[in-house]
């Protein structure tokens, strides 16, 4: 039967038997005396102690478990002898090595490195435990930052939930390091012999002459504050630099294969490309150029980023800087030469102009609109500027709604249209030829002018600006009404021709100066453009009857009439009966 104590081994209370107890304090006693002469001693033993403390924890099966002579045996075996492990730089020998053989299993344990790390030590940590370097971990964080919101809320989260390397023995298991006396007293020294260095490296002249001026020492502090806040501020923006070209980087890099720059991908979007394509070189191509263009300057953007973030960062090399720099020229020129050959394409514009005359009757009307064509749109409001189709005999074509309409006076006594196709090209004959494929039609019923809303062109003519523009001339007394489809293509001078979108049925007559609206309400008079007309109310039956009327060379004209029928008549109010009597006076009353 064995006595049994307890004892306080770094903070934490162990119950242990008096064999193991005596061995253990010898133990301790042997690693203080080997201790004696190094500096750091205290440190030294308060992490040994730890360290066997942790030990004598994992042998521990329950709380009344008692530590024997067996678990001071097998924790002695880890930590190792103090003879075997004492570092006396003077004493060995060179090439002799006293380290024993011990069972060890390398493992790291998760810390924050606050000594090396900028703000908590996490990134520096997970550096250390994931063996990679610190800095791309932190590039990591800012990208998740700054691109999907998640880097700060992690930051934080790991802030919390990583404890901070305090002790040696901790610093050691963040490195995966084996926790032994040697290794613990290895690292107090280097701290130790680090902070010995930055006392002796001290010019405590340059110090002594600060100490007696007080005027220098504290504009050295302001220097010091401000030097502070401009570290901080280049953190920051080389933070924002390193995502941003990061950011655009990647961008840059996707976009060059949706672009169309490799030839195993076929956007759908790719035919609007080539046909904006005013030459006849390769898309992958300007994907390529565009890439190196664009992407080396902010290859360069991302290399600052890291050297504001990381001061001792390596450069480079010459070799790759000048190698990059004459891509870049070569990149930048062969788009420039491309670009002047882009725009020589458009260099000149063709027109092909139709004219053809209105017969209408002084007494006649002029109905105008717009139509389209359901094989190709099932909508009048189309606007697109140029689309692919295929038509009824499946031939590719260019659809577009590039169409205008112009209403202008004329002096002569019929009117007409004017119908002109224009489209750019590299030479007059070039951009005439294209415009004379131009396609579009319209046609005249009676006194109806009906246009279509979209114009053709072919495939093989690629898209070069191509549009039409109607022209419609009509001489002074003409009377014409406006389909509301018109308000969509309509550029007339607002000052000779004003349309108003609130009524189709407006009825409108070209004057010397200015087309006026002849029943258009008084509130739209904007442009001075309403004129007033005769307008009678007939009832006739039940039925209310709406004339408007205009003279026209003399003669009255009937321009509008509408028939709306008569209200009902409110009902007649019922009759109310009463009776005669006599009240207390004899009065006759109605009651």
């Amino acid at each position: 039967m064995n006595k049994t104590v307890n004892i306080n081994i770094g903070g934490l209370i162990f119950h242990i038997d008096e064999d193991a107890y005596q061995k253990l304090t010898r133990y301790f006693d042997a690693i203080k005396r080997s201790l004696s002469n190094s500096s750091g001693k205290d440190e030294i033993m308060k992490d040994i102690e730890m360290r066997v403390a942790e030990l004598l924890i994992e042998k521990q099966k329950s709380d009344k478990h008692v530590i024997n002579n067996k678990d001071v045996d097998e924790v002695i075996v880890v930590m190792g002898q103090p003879e075997d492990y004492r570092i006396d730089d003077d004493n060995d020998a060179p090439g002799e090595s006293k380290e024993p053989y011990y069972p060890y299993t390398k493992t790291k344990k998760l810390y924050r490195d606050k000594d090396r790390g900028t703000i908590a030590g996490v990134c520096t940590g997970l550096g250390h435990y994931f063996g990679i370097d610190a800095v791309w971990l932190k590039i990591l964080f800012l990208i998740l930052f700054f691109g999907f919101g998640t880097g700060f809320i992690a930051y934080i989260v790991l802030w919390v939930a990583m404890p901070k390397a305090i002790t040696t023995a901790e610093k050691l298991e963040m490195t995966g390091e084996p926790v032994t006396i040697s290794n613990i007293e290895k690292k107090v020294r280097e701290e130790f012999d680090s902070v010995s260095n930055k006392f002796k490296s001290a010019d405590y002249d340059k110090m002594g002459n600060q100490v007696k001026s007080g005027a220098e020492k504290i504009a050295g502090g302001i220097g010091d504050v401000f030097m502070s806040i401009f570290k901080v501020f280049a953190k920051v923006l080389g933070s924002i630099i390193v995502v941003f070209s990061t950011v655009s980087l990647v961008g840059l890099f996707i976009g060059m294969f949706t672009f169309g720059s490799t030839s195993f991908m076929n956007a759908p979007w790719q035919k609007y490309v080539e046909a904006v394509n005013y030459t006849d070189i390769p898309l992958w191509v300007f994907g390529v150029l565009t890439f190196f263009a664009v992407g080396i300057p902010l290859f360069f953007f991302f290399i600052l980023g890291l050297k504001l973030l990381v001061t001792n960062l390596k450069s480079v090399g010459s070799i790759v800087k000048y190698s990059l720099l004459a891509v870049w020229i070569f990149a930048v020129g062969s788009l420039v030469v491309i670009g002047i050959q882009q725009s020589t394409e458009r260099a000149y514009d063709g027109k092909i102009v139709q004219k053809e005359n209105i017969s209408l009757q002084p007494t006649d009307t002029l109905k105008i609109k717009f139509v389209y064509n359901d094989y190709f749109s099932k909508n009048i409001y189309d606007n697109d500027d140029f689309r692919f189709e295929q038509d009824s005999l499946k031939h590719e074509v260019i659809y577009s709604n590039n169409v205008t309409f112009q209403l202008k006076s004329t002096d002569k006594v019929t009117p007409y249209i004017q119908i002109e196709k224009l489209a750019e090209g590299k030479s007059f004959t070039e951009a005439n030829q294209r415009a004379e494929k131009i396609k579009y039609g319209f046609k005249i019923v009676g006194n109806e002018l009906i246009l279509d809303n979209y114009l053709l062109t072919e495939m093989s003519s690629k898209y070069r600006n191509q549009n039409v523009e109607i022209y419609l001339y009509l001489p002074e007394g003409t009377m014409f009404k406006m389909d509301d489809s018109v308000q969509h293509y309509d550029r007339s001078d607002n000052e000779f021709f004003n349309l108003h979108f609130s009524d189709k049925n407006y009825i409108y007559k070209v004057e010397d100066a200015q087309v006026k609206c002849l029943n258009c309400p008084a509130d739209e008079n904007e442009y001075d453009d309403v004129e007033g007309a005769n307008i009678e109310t007939n009832v006739t039956g039940n039925d209310s009857v709406t004339t408007t009327t205009v003279k026209v060379n003399g003669e009255k004209v009937i321009v509008n009439e509408t028939t709306k029928p008569m209200p009902p008549a409110p009902p007649a109010a019922p009759r109310k009966s009463g009776r005669l009597t006599t009240d207390s006076n004899g009065k006759i009353i109605k009651n």
